[in-house]
């Protein structure tokens, strides 16, 4: 194994983007938390009440030699809708909103770069409102947060909003995802 990166990412509720980005080979961890914001430390309850400034986020440790920065990107422009601000389905808030939190200058560029090859592909019927900013802080999550869908997989928002889009992602990925 290579010299490891980072890449943190906010698409809407952050149980939802833990699992898909845990299944790709080439990822060697998955955290839950909270970017974006302007409070120290906050917790599920702060964010939620919208005046942090935080996103949801998973940050994503990875191989760039097994995949890479971009392919992650592309992985996340179609596991959620990028052109809805502040929200993802039912999920409404400030909290869901689609974020790029770039770890340098390099990772940056290549996110714009992403956005601009998956506007040109017309994916998605919109524009895409993902913003790009550097990533301050990352906080991460409360225990209970972390691997939620795993460890509750027949909760009633597991089964009805998480599991749908895990298979739908595994069935489009399947020659990147991990061997069992």
């Amino acid at each position: 194994m290579g010299e490891l990166a980072r890449a943190t990412f906010g698409g809407g509720c952050f149980w939802c983007l833990e699992p898909i980005f845990r299944d790709l080979k080439g990822v060697t961890e998955v955290v839950v938390g909270y970017a974006g914001g302007h409070v120290p430390n906050p917790s599920y309850e702060q964010v939620c009440g919208k005046g942090t400034g935080h996103a949801e986020v998973v940050q994503v440790t990875f191989d760039p030699a097994v995949i890479d920065y971009a392919d992650l990107l592309r992985v996340f422009f179609t596991v959620h809708d990028p052109t809805t601000r502040d929200r993802q389905g039912a999920d409404v808030g400030p909290q869901y909103r689609s974020i790029i939190l770039a770890h340098d200058e390099a990772q940056a560029a290549v996110a714009r770069a992403v956005i601009a090859e998956v506007s040109r592909a017309g994916i998605w019927d919109a524009p895409i409102v993902t913003e790009v900013v550097p990533l301050d802080t990352f906080w991460p999550a409360e225990d209970y947060h972390q691997r939620y869908f795993e460890r509750n997989p027949w909760a009633g928002y597991c089964r009805a909003v998480i599991a749908p889009k895990v298979a739908k992602f595994r069935k489009a990925y399947a020659a990147r995802l991990k061997v069992a």
